[in-house]
Parts: structure tokens; sequence; C-alpha cells
């Protein structure tokens, strides 16, 4: 007699296979989707408080602030603030213990560093010794949570000007899931022109970097007054971004080097020997690595991040003007050249020491 039913032991075996591949499969899938929210969130949190800096810069009230609670007492009438925290209370706004995590893109090798957060309390413990501001606790009302300080030494504001974000006003460590786990850097914990004092966003063969940020732009005038301090030798633009990095690193010497920049790329496209300067297409960049290395996806042009290094030569296309070295990492090309000093997409990463 023919039989058409399944035994119990095949159908045992059946879901045995079944249950081993879901659990091969499925935390994979849930990583997958948490890290894509985590980007999400952060991508759509920056944009938003971008907007509302460029609206307090257009209102001439984006600079002037001595302390952060007054910044943030202007900025909550933009962006919507839920709870604010003083530097004596900032585990009631923000999680009292994190996780640091720091990739070396030259040997790829990963670090995990606890961090108190009650062990901080001025801007200096986000990177910005200048800065005389203490740092708050800040609970937004999209559920992200932050330490924020101001820049009351140099944050500008110019009303008649689309060049001025506001990002170089204000240093901040974010939360995408607030006080949810898992608050570590590189996945839902993010940096914004800052990081923890002592930590790395990441490292290049041993040498420790900040997290990525937009350092604004100088003037001729202000190029000039500060070039023989910082190593710059020329000012040919207004609207000098590159000369608004070194000025914010302390000088060419810590900017990326060109070198430093084909590394980070190679570790982005999964490549070796990428040069820099230089063109080759037919990649595929992975934006995780970029979101765990600090970089924002926020302005962009042809959908490439861009960032400035410490070397200077002539632009091609115009002859005799100096430009500055800059990368962009595209979806599927990595572009890299001596510019116009004058770009507003390419963000700045300073050398820590």
């Amino acid at each position: 007699m023919k039989r058409n039913a399944f035994t119990l032991a095949e159908v045992l075996i059946t879901l045995t296979i079944i249950g081993i591949v879901a659990a091969l499969t499925i935390p994979n899938l849930i990583l997958s989707y948490q890290e894509r929210a985590w980007s999400t969130a952060s991508a759509v949190f920056e944009r938003k408080l971008e907007e509302a800096l460029k609206v307090m810069n257009v209102q001439g009230t984006l600079a002037g602030y001595q302390t952060t609670e007054d910044f943030l007492n202007e900025l909550k009438n933009h962006f919507k603030i839920t709870r604010m925290c003083d530097s004596d209370s900032l585990d009631e706004c923000f999680s009292d213990n994190v996780v640091w995590n720091v990739i070396d893109v030259g040997t790829k090798s990963l670090s995990n560093n606890q961090v108190d957060i009650s062990s901080i309390k001025t801007a200096s413990d986000l990177g910005k010794d200048d800065w005389t501001t203490e740092i708050w606790g800040v609970q937004f009302a999209n559920g992200i949570s932050g330490l924020i300080a101001y820049n009351n030494k140099d944050c500008k504001q110019d009303q008649y000007s689309n060049q001025v974000t506001g990002l170089s006003c204000i240093a901040l460590i974010y939360d995408t899931s607030g006080f949810k786990s898992p608050n570590t850097y590189g996945k839902d914990l993010r940096g914004l022109n800052a990081a923890l004092k002592g930590q790395c966003a990441f490292k290049v063969d041993g040498a420790c970097f900040g997290t990525p940020f937009y350092a604004g732009a100088l003037s001729i005038a202000e190029c000039e007054a500060v070039k023989d301090d910082l190593g710059i030798d020329s000012c040919p633009v207004e609207n000098d971004n590159w000369a608004a990095a070194v000025k914010a690193c302390g000088g060419t010497a810590n900017l990326l080097t060109k070198e430093q920049i084909a590394k980070i790329a190679d570790y982005v496209y999964n490549t070796s020997g990428l040069p820099i300067p230089g063109d080759v297409a037919d990649l595929q960049r992975e934006d995780k690595k970029l979101s765990e290395l600090g970089f924002s996806f926020e302005i962009l042009v042809d959908d490439a991040v861009s960032l400035w290094g410490s070397d200077t030569g002539i632009v091609s296309s115009s002859g005799d003007i100096e430009g500055a070295i800059h990368a962009a990492f595209g979806p599927t090309s990595s572009h890299g050249c001596y510019t116009n000093r004058a770009g507003v997409t390419e963000q700045t990463v300073c050398l820590m020491k």
C-alpha cells in the first residue's frame, strides 16, 4: 500500500532543521533592522536639528550665549525639548554608563571602553578644551537623549548667509534609543562635533581621531589672522571651509593625511590600496562602517560623504588657486582631489592628543 503521510521522525527532523536555520538567521535580521533604525533616526534627528539651528541663525539668535543653559532655552523654541538636566544630574536625562567602541581602520582591531557619565561635567569632557561652558543633559520629544555643550568661544551667525549651519556651535553626544540598550557608540550612540574626553571616535594605525563634524568657514581676513600660527600657507578664498577645519583642529598637522584618508577608504569599501588623490569606480560603500566611525549623512552631494585632509595643492580646474585635499566616498565610487577650499559638504576630523 502506498504511503502519502510523513512519519513523526520526518516531521521532527524537518522542524529541527527549520529551528536551526531560524536560530542562525533571525538574530542577524533583527540586528540589521536595528542598525537601519538607528541610522535612520540619527539622520532625521541631525537634519531637523540643523534646520532649527539655521532658523536661529536667520533670526539672529544663534550666537552670543555664555552658558549652555541659555542656548538651550532658545533652542527649545525651535526644536522640542521635554527635559533639561544640569551637569550635576546628567543621569536623569542620559544613561549613566555607556560603551564606547573604537575601531582602528588600519589594523581592523576593536576596543570597548566603559564610560561613567557621572565623571563628565564641562565642554572639555566633550573634547572642547577652549570652551568654558558646562554640559547639560537633554531629552527631546522624539525620544532621543543627549549631552550637549555650547560653543561660547567662536560660535558665529550671519543672517544673510546660507553657509552657516550652526553645527560648529554645539558639541553633542546623543542616543537614538534614549535609555534603552545597547547605549553603545557606533550603534545607537552617536556624536556630533564631539567625542567623550579620552575616547577616540576611531583610530588609524594607532593615531586617535575625534568625531567628524562640520567646521563652518573663515573669511579671508579671519584666515590671514591665524594662518601663521596654524601652518596655513595662504588664504585665497572667502568662506574658507578648509581653513576653518584647520583652526578647529589647532593646525594642519592635526588633520587627516591623504595616506590616512586612503586607509579609511579601504576600510569603508573593503578594499586595499585605494589612491588618494585618485578616482576608483565599481566599489560598494558600507554605510554601517561610516556610521560606526561617526560620519554624518546630513550634507551630501551625489550621496557622497566628504572630508578634508591636511595636504594642499593647486586646483587643476583653476591652475593657480591653492586648494586642499578632499575625499568623497560615494555609494559605488571613491574620489579624491585638490579642490576649492570654499566647499560646504566636507566633514572635519581632528587628531586627538
